[in-house]
């Protein structure tokens, strides 16, 4: 039976929806003008896609998904901490695009690893092109086939680095067993929840955005990437100018809600429950907001009367774009030495977030 819109309580709801819709377009006006809004938006991306582990019952360390994004893992990277940079990298793959991207039909095979359209189908068009072309050059170039190689080496590695993931998905013939349920239609779901989509068109866009997590769950789109159905509901609060100026953070809000109200048995129990999450996604990023603001006014008065090639700006901006900094990492991005690090540290009065004597990181206070 399909997800139902029949009797949905609007009395109950509306209220609700107001003030959810209230806070979620203050934030997003104040993100607007906002001297921090990049800082802003590359520390959400972390706090979320933690959170998005949560969730699942799964510990992903902010430290260690900062290192790991940087490529300066301190230790071998867990299964938890892959899962946790994908929802990072499909968050910023997300904010890079246009508004509309997201839930178009490139969005979705981009992001969901649709077997059989988009990527697969480009890539099987490329390799054509590609081997009609090593055919003709063949005679005049002995290397031709090997730099055809490179080449398309260099183009997925250039897709990883900028978000998109460039290995081909499994095929359900290919799907092992023991991993998924062979009989699970992930197309055919995924086709259900953007018919209701598109069936909450008049509905106010907070409580759309509310029926349509709720659905994600209720439906169970993807075996594997629960995750992606809030971060595609983020894009629809964008595309719709809600949410305009920044993705929001959807997994940091359901954090906030107890299990027992996100998976209680009555649809506006659960429905209720959604539209808390968004609302404290809203509130967390305010408080968010105004503490950067203020952290990096603290900073800057620090910077008064500082040589032209001091280091401590270009700090300034890497603690406010991270929500925490190691030694390793300042070093990398500033081209630093240890000391020299550690001592653009002390300047800035930045706070030990580890309590160890090793591997140490800061963040702002």
């Amino acid at each position: 039976m399909g997800y139902q819109l029949d009797s949905l309580p609007l009395q109950a709801l509306i209220a609700p929806v107001a003030r959810t819709t209230e806070v979620l377009v203050r934030l997003d006006e104040r993100l607007a003008r906002s001297p921090v809004r990049e800082g802003f938006l590359e520390r959400a991306h972390f706090h979320d896609a933690a959170a998005a582990l949560w969730l699942e019952g799964e510990l992903v360390h902010l430290e260690d998904l900062v290192l790991h994004d940087a490529h300066m893992d301190i230790r071998s990277p867990t299964h938890e901490l892959t899962r946790a940079h994908a929802v990072l990298r499909a968050r910023r793959q997300i904010l890079s695009h246009p508004p509309d991207w997201a839930l178009g039909r490139e969005g979705l095979r981009r992001l969901t690893g649709r077997v059989g359209t988009g990527a697969q189908d480009d890539q099987k068009e490329e390799g054509a092109a590609a081997d009609v072309k090593d055919g003709e050059e063949a005679e005049d170039d002995p290397l031709a086939e090997e730099f055809a190689a490179i080449d398309a080496v260099l183009e997925r590695s250039k897709k990883i680095l900028y978000g998109v993931d460039a290995r081909p998905s499994p095929t359900p013939a290919e799907r092992p067993s023991l991993v998924y349920d062979l009989d699970w239609d992930e197309d055919a779901r995924l086709g259900q929840w953007q018919d209701l989509a598109d069936g909450t068109r008049d509905l106010p866009i907070a409580l759309r955005a509310a029926v349509l997590l709720d659905a994600w769950y209720d439906i169970e789109v993807l075996q594997h990437a629960a995750w992606l159905g809030p971060l595609l509901v983020a894009a629809l609060l964008r595309r719709e100018g809600l949410a305009a100026n920044h993705l929001a953070s959807l997994h940091l809000g359901a954090q906030k809600i107890p299990r027992e109200r996100r998976r209680a048995r009555g649809q506006t129990e659960r429905l209720l429950a959604f539209l808390d999450a968004i609302h404290e996604a809203a509130v967390a990023g305010l408080k968010e907001h105004d503490r950067l603001v203020l952290a990096k006014s603290l900073m800057e008065r620090r910077l008064r009367n500082r040589r032209a090639s001091s280091k401590l700006p270009e700090l300034v901006e890497l603690v406010l774009s991270r929500p925490l900094v190691s030694t390793t990492l300042i070093q990398e991005k500033l081209k630093v030495s240890r000391q020299g690090a550690l001592n653009l540290v002390g300047e800035l009065n930045l706070r030990e977030m580890t309590g160890r004597g090793r591997y140490r990181a800061w963040g702002i206070v």
